[in-house]
Order: structure tokens, then C-alpha cells, then sequence
């Protein structure tokens, strides 16, 4: 039976402006609670990022979900992604796409996302604790990518990970302020919409 806080949830999501069904459905599948520390545990279906340990965050449910409506995944995509953290984002992406390559800097993220995953039955996520600014060369080309961390811009390495007609989502540092990015391939040209103000930890280089 469906949590009624899982229900209120999404209500609120839809009423924020996130239609993408699939998106939805997949937000309900997971169980954000396996996510977060014991002691945050009653805030899980609320709308708020929560703390998980080593100066991190989980994001608030409507910025994951608002992230992967915009990547515009499907079935048969393969996806990286930046920055595993809690593992939640990856967890929602990995009930819409075929595989999930997601790297971590922080080697107790990437210890603990691994047993959440391992948990849950999500056998399509491939993880690698690395410093996610290299990529993931040997498995060129993505169909999308994701960060999960501020950036002050992408590097040409980035670009040329995606396929024609691939799309990158992050957030991108302006100035004072983050600012939600997708940006689209197409004939080998890159063009971006910027979208909502956010608040994400910093992407650092290195690994920890």
C-alpha cells in the first residue's frame, strides 16, 4: 500500500509542474527513506533536501525530479552520471533508462550507494569511485549525462562524451547564483535553455 506521505509527494510535485508520468511513477517505486540517514528518516517525502553525511546532501524531490524530466530519457538510453552521493537520483533514473554509469568522489558515498543499491535490486547502475570530471571514456557514447554537483563550466572532455542528439543537464554556476542547465547536441553544434534557480554542493576535483 502507498505511503500517504509518498501520495502527498507527488501531488505536490505534479502541482509544482512535473508531468512526465514515468518520472512520477518512478519516484514512487523508490523508497527515498533507503537513502537517508536513520535520524532524517521521518522527512523523507517531504519536499526538502536532506543532509547524508560527509558535507553532502540529497536533493529535494522536485529538483531530481525536475533534473530527469529534462534529460528526456528512455528505455533504451545509457546514461552517466556525476556525482552518485546518496544514490537516490540514479535510483529514480535507473527504473527509465537500459544502464546507469555513476562515479563518486567521496569514498564513503560511494561504499554506501553500492549496499543501497545492492538492497534494492537495481542490478542496471555500474559505479566507480573516481573523480566524475574525467568521464567514463571506455563507455563512449552516452545518449544523456547528468551532474549532480554546481559547475562552473563544462569541458570539452564533457562534450564529447555525449551522442548527436544527446542532452546534458547540471547545474551551472553564474556569478552568485546556480542555475539548472540542459544543453543539447546536435550536429555536433551544443546549444543550452538555462531553467530554475538551485543549490547544489560544489563539483571539486579529486577524490576523497
Amino acid at each position: 500500500m502507498l505511503d500517504v506521505r509518498k501520495i502527498r509527494l507527488i501531488l505536490e510535485l505534479r502541482e509544482a509542474g512535473i508531468i512526465n508520468s514515468n518520472v512520477l511513477s518512478s519516484i514512487e517505486k523508490i523508497p527515498r527513506e533507503k537513502f537517508i540517514p536513520e535520524m532524517y528518516r521521518n522527512q523523507a517525502y517531504e519536499n526538502i533536501a536532506l543532509p547524508i553525511g560527509d558535507n553532502q546532501t540529497i536533493s529535494q524531490p522536485y529538483i531530481v525530479a525536475k533534473m530527469t524530466e529534462l534529460l528526456e530519457v528512455n528505455s533504451n538510453h545509457k546514461v552517466l552520471e556525476i556525482g552518485t552521493g546518496s544514490g537516490y537520483q540514479c535510483a529514480i533514473l535507473s527504473k527509465l533508462v537500459r544502464r546507469i554509469y555513476t562515479t563518486e568522489r567521496i569514498k564513503n558515498l560511494h561504499d554506501k550507494s553500492i549496499k543501497t543499491f545492492e538492497k534494492l535490486k537495481l542490478s542496471n547502475i555500474v559505479t566507480r569511485y573516481q573523480d566524475g570530471n574525467e568521464g567514463w571514456e571506455e563507455q563512449i557514447p552516452f545518449d544523456r549525462i547528468i551532474f549532480t554537483a554546481a559547475t562552473k563550466n563544462l569541458s570539452d572532455k564533457i562534450f564529447s562524451h555525449i551522442e548527436d542528439n544527446g542532452i546534458i543537464v547540471c547545474p551551472i554556476i553564474k556569478k552568485d547564483k546556480q542555475i539548472l542547465t540542459k544543453y543539447i547536441k546536435k550536429n555536433g553544434n551544443i546549444t543550452y535553455e538555462e531553467h530554475d534557480k538551485v543549490l547544489f554542493v560544489p563539483n571539486l576535483e579529486g577524490i576523497n
